[in-house]
Order: C-alpha cells, then structure tokens, then sequence
C-alpha cells in the first residue's frame, strides 16, 4: 500500500467519530482533511443555456481563466464557444469580461448589451454597463442600466449600490442615500463598499453629523480605508471645505464580483430571497420562541438513528462534473448538553460491516447539530434581523438574516486537517425560516463570513432542509434534517454533496419512523 493509501485510512478510521469530550467549543460542522489540502478562491452561480458538452467545456476553460485574471489563456476558449454558440447570453457576457480585463472597453460594452438584448434580466451584464457608463460620467446612462438591474432582481443589493453612485454623479443626493441605504439594508457587511458615498450624500444635504458616524462606523470595521479616512478628516476640520474634497471615489461595485461560477450557489448576501411583507417581526420574540424549540428538541434527542444517503459530485476545473458516487450508512448519533450551552455530539457511521469510507476522504460531520445556532446561549454571538414574513412550502414563516458577532466566542463550526490535527474554527452568516406559527425552524443556510487563509479554504455553503419526525411510543414529534446540501472549495477542488436522512428511529423506540415534508399549522403569525 502506497503513502497517499495509507494517509488516507489514517484520516478516515474505523468509525467517523466526532466528540466535543465536554468542551468549549462546538465542532456542529467538521470536514476532515487530508493534511496539505488547501483551497482556493470562491464564485457565484452563473445560470441560462443549456450548452452541448464540447462548448460548455470550452466556456468552462475560459471561466476558469477569467477568475484567475489571466484572459490571454480565456480567448481561444471563449472564441471556440461563441463560434459555437453566438447568441448565448453567457457566452456574450463572458466574452464582456475578457474584453474589460483587457481594457478593450468599446467591444466590452458591445457583448455585454447583446447579452441583454439576449435576456433582458442579466442582471450582471446590466451593472456591468451601469458601472462603465459610471466611470466615464454618463449617469443618465448608468442610471438607466442600474433602474433596470433594480427591476430584474429587486433584492439584489448590487443594483441599488449601483444606482447611488450614479444619482450622486448626477446630483441627485436625495436619491443617492436612499439607494445606499436600500443597498446596505440589502446586502449587510458586503456592501459595506458604499457607507462613504452614503457619507458624501450626506453631507451633501447638510447633514454633517451622520455622515461623520457613517464613517466612523465604516472606519472601525475597515481601518484600512485610507480615502475613508481622508474623506473623514475634511469632514470634521472646523474651516470650510469644498465639497469636492468631500467626494469619494465611486465604488466599482463590479471589482467585488467573482467571474460567475456554474457549480457554487450565490453567498447569502448577494440576494435576499423575497419576502411577502417586509414588516419587521418582533424579532425578541421569534428568537425567544425558536430557542424554546431547540431547548425541547435537546431535552428529547438523547440518540437517534436514521439511514444516511450521500449523493458526492466532484467538480472539474472548468465547472463541469468530473464524477459522481453514491452511499449509504447507517447512521447514529448521541447527543446530550451536559451543561447550559455546552453539548457532547458523536456521531457513527457504518456499512454493513465496512468501515465508513467518504468519497474522497473528507467526512461532512455534525449536521444535525448546526440547528444549535439558535439555542439561547449560542444566539447571543450572533447579529440577528429580521427580513420580513416568507413562504416555505407554501406557509409562512420568518426569514431571519444571521451573523457571527466579532466579539463574541466563534463556537459553531470548525475545519480540522487530518484526524488528529489542529482545528480551525470559521465564523458563519447565513438565514433561518423559522415557522411563524409553531417557531420551528425549517430550513437554514450559511455561508462563511470569509475565506480561511490558513487552509485557503475557499468557500463554504449549506442548506439544510428540516422535516417533521413523529415517534408514536414517545408521543414526541421533532423537526429534524431531511436532507442537508454541502459546497466547498479548497486547493482546487469543489465539491457538491447532499445528505438525505430517512428512517429515523429514536434510542429507545423499535419501530422505525419516516420523516415527512414540513406542514405547518394555517394559522396566521402570532
């Protein structure tokens, strides 16, 4: 047996085993890895035609080029699918951003306007030509491209950033901070790119004393920013200053933007799922009440057993599946908070008589577990707000947006490399629906705040869907994962990954029970 074999049964073991042994910190999440895996950088989804194989992969070479900056190795790739494709409205974006890399501004914009005579909602080839128009001080143009960005995603925080640098261009202060402020509404730390040109609109109209605690609010968080800083210290000097010290630099909104992946769903932030009402929830009271949830379901989960099925694709480097696998085990986990806050989780796994073998050597641990974000002494380290009332499976329930709180313990979730290596906690932002009636929540998405560098580990998201479990001898129904869907990125390698969970059996129960889709009572919220 070679070093790499060898390595690979060192990480995976007999049984996968995760044990907090009573600890501080919270290992809900785990994936182990190979000792010198590392990873790379993250994308967002692209979307439209499905293309023959050859020019997908064509497109997918010159993708992969385009994220590394490299658009001399894109253009025979890209050439090679527009020959194939013309009026593929990715292809023609795409084509748009190997022209900008290359400074060729002219064709640039004339790809990126076919692609939206091609679909007139490509919202990134919209904000593409609003930033340009923006940047040779055309607002009545950017503005135009920017209003209609607006209308093909409403809740797209880029969108509105967009039309605040242009109104303030054009003059229109007024409208540039609510645009910001809709933007920063929207898309959270993200759009943090925006406060000083909210800062300079407010000044604009007078109102000194916010834009200074804008600043100094943005300055906290990014100390780095030395135009922030400058644009601060005029704004504070006791002599008059021309307002066009005052003036940052328009944000280049498009910069922020990953070249679209094919494989990686959008980050939480870039996109706020619609909502029916945008009415404030009382936000105390639903996170009270969820918390009361996750209080029963740690009281009644002793240990359970489920079948676990693992569907595993492998992403190529140009976005495309390389190959899938599929498994099961059997599956059981112990659970117990053996003090306020603090909780054993292990977790067992086997088949037939095999041991437990992960595609690929990297075991996803701790699913089940994440729902603990919501338990009332872990909620305190998180930002939480409300979104407004939406719609899950047809009822409604609150969308709660989440954020690791950088004062607080990071105790959720952890990268360990190698079966006895070190851990590396990672900070997590993401959104709960919780149901607006019986406050179970019922599905969950994160997202890391950002990258790890240490393992260059690149992108992380989940979504987990709960459902409704009834164990008859009991009398206890509980909301538990129904299937769990995992991304990651690191060293190259993208993985997609969902877990489905069927037959749960509660520890002392013999007769096996199914779990059903989530249904939710008709009552209104309370």
């Amino acid at each position: 047996m070679d070093t790499k074999s060898l390595s690979r049964l060192t990480l995976i073991g007999p049984l996968a085993l995760l044990t907090c042994n009573y600890c501080l910190l919270l290992l809900t999440v785990q994936l182990l890895l190979p000792a010198g895996v590392l990873a790379d950088d993250s994308a967002i989804v692209g979307k439209h035609t499905i293309l023959p194989r050859k020019t997908q992969k064509e497109l997918g070479k010159a993708v992969e080029a385009l994220r590394a900056n490299t658009p001399g190795k894109a253009r025979k790739h890209l050439e090679a699918a527009y020959r194939a494709a013309p009026n593929d409205a990715d292809i023609n974006y795409f084509l748009g951003v190997y022209f900008s890399q290359t400074n060729d501004w002219n064709h640039a914009k004339d790809h990126w306007l076919k692609a939206i005579d091609l679909d007139p909602n490509y919202c990134l080839a919209l904000l593409s030509l609003s930033e340009r128009f923006l940047s040779e001080d055309q607002p009545a143009e950017a503005i135009t491209f920017a209003q209609k960005a607006v209308e093909a995603e409403p809740t797209s925080w880029r969108g509105h950033a967009s039309l605040a640098g242009a109104y303030f261009q054009q003059g229109s202060s007024g409208e540039s901070i609510r645009e910001a402020e809709r933007a920063l509404q929207l898309g959270h730390q993200q759009a943090a790119l925006i406060e000083p040109l909210l800062a300079a609109a407010l000044a604009k109209v007078g109102d000194k004393g916010r834009a200074i605690s804008v600043l100094e609010a943005h300055l906290r968080d990014h100390p780095g920013d030395a135009a922030a800083k400058t644009q601060l210290s005029s704004l504070k000097a006791p002599a008059e200053i021309p307002g066009d010290t005052m003036t940052p630099f328009l944000p280049t909104l498009m910069s922020s933007v990953p070249v679209p992946s094919t494989w990686l769903p959008p980050d939480v932030d870039e996109n706020v799922p619609l909502v029916e009402s945008e009415t404030g929830c009382a936000l105390d009271e639903v996170l009270q009440r969820a918390g009361l949830r996750v209080l029963e379901l740690v009281g009644n989960l002793e240990k359970f057993a489920a079948t676990e099925s693992v569907f595993h694709q492998a992403i190529n480097k140009w976005g495309g599946f390389s190959y899938t696998e599929n498994r099961q085990f059997d599956y059981v986990v112990s659970f117990e908070e053996v003090r306020p806050g603090r909780f054993s989780f292990d977790e067992y796994r086997k088949r037939g008589t095999s041991p437990v073998d992960f595609p690929d050597g990297v075991q996803t641990l701790g699913l089940p577990a994440l729902v603990l974000l919501f338990h009332p002494k872990i909620s305190v380290n998180y930002e939480m707000s409300c979104e407004g009332l939406a719609r899950v499976h047809g009822e409604p329930a609150w969308q709660i947006h989440f954020r690791q709180r950088a004062d607080k313990p990071n105790i959720m979730k952890s990268y360990r490399v190698g079966e006895n290596g070190p851990s590396f906690p990672v900070a997590l932002k993401g959104r709960a629906w919780i149901a607006a009636d019986t406050y179970q929540i019922i599905r969950l998405e994160t997202d890391l705040v950002a990258p790890l560098p240490e393992i260059r580990l690149a992108a992380d998201h989940s979504m987990i869907e709960y459902g409704s479990v009834h164990f008859r001898e009991r009398g206890v129904d509980m909301w538990l994962p129904a299937s769990a869907d995992v991304y990651y990125d690191w060293r190259g390698k993208r993985v997609h990954r969902r877990h489905a969970f069927s037959n749960y059996l509660l520890f002392s129960v013999e007769e096996k029970q199914h779990i059903s889709q989530p249904k939710l009572a008709d009552s209104g919220p309370r």
